[in-house]
């Protein structure tokens, strides 16, 4: 999963600061991050609620802009593209999973699974999709709706949803925060062999010690700083 031929890292933040408007004034939320992810690597961002984690993650999927300091995500300048631009980035590059599921009521789960495919016009979406299904052991469930589905089997369509376009880097936020120990347990089993498998970049948003744990490297975040550990 080389970017383009080259050891370009998957993800570079440089001095990354956001500041915003409150009633009560100017707040910042990140304090100068700085942080570099290499291809293939997987990382577990941990800290207590509040201490920009989730924001980091918005900035990387070019969801939020920096009041200063540069994003570069598979070597390319976040921070320099038009929503346009960072919409097509991150239908070429990037898959997400969320706490919140996010899963369309009206569409079946095959549907919801191809969706990224879908926007980015590939003529084989429906077939992607079904095989990333088959992956996590949904395929035949691929003509239910989310109301038909348990919470692991939902995350498990999100799971489908941001692998089945082979995605070169991986952004998961508390990908187990709405589902039981047992099932999350199980759901992270499958994100882990998906990643190992593709190969992808993966940096993971927790506040689970363990999970953060079968992660390559561990960052911390307090109050909007970073520190590796």
């Amino acid at each position: 999963m080389s970017l383009d031929g080259m050891n370009v890292p998957s993800v570079v933040l440089e001095d990354v600061h956001l500041t915003l408007t409150a009633g009560s004034g100017p707040v910042n939320i990140l304090n100068g991050v700085s942080l570099t992810v290499g291809q293939g690597e997987t990382l577990a961002v941990v800290g207590p609620s509040g201490s920009g984690k989730t924001t980091m993650l918005m900035l990387m999927a070019g969801l939020e802009r920096p009041s200063s300091g540069a994003v570069r995500m598979a070597g390319k300048d976040l921070t320099a593209m038009g929503e346009d631009e960072l919409a097509r980035f991150r239908r070429e590059n990037l898959g997400i999973v969320f706490q919140a599921f996010h899963l369309i009521p009206t569409m079946t789960a095959l549907e919801n699974a191809a969706l990224p495919l879908e926007f980015a016009h590939h003529p084989e979406a429906r077939r992607l999709a079904r095989e990333a299904l088959e992956q996590v052991g949904l395929g035949h469930r691929a003509g239910h709706y989310p109301s038909q589905l348990s919470g692991g089997e939902q995350q498990r369509v999100a799971l489908a949803r941001a692998f089945a376009p082979r995605p070169r880097i991986i952004l998961a936020d508390e990908p187990t925060g709405n589902l039981d120990e047992g099932t999350g347990a199980r759901v992270m089993e499958l994100l882990f062999k998906m990643q190992a498998e593709d190969r992808a970049t993966l940096v993971l948003v927790t506040h689970d010690r363990n999970l953060a744990g079968r992660c390559g490297r561990t960052a911390s975040m307090h109050s909007g700083r970073m520190e590796e550990r």
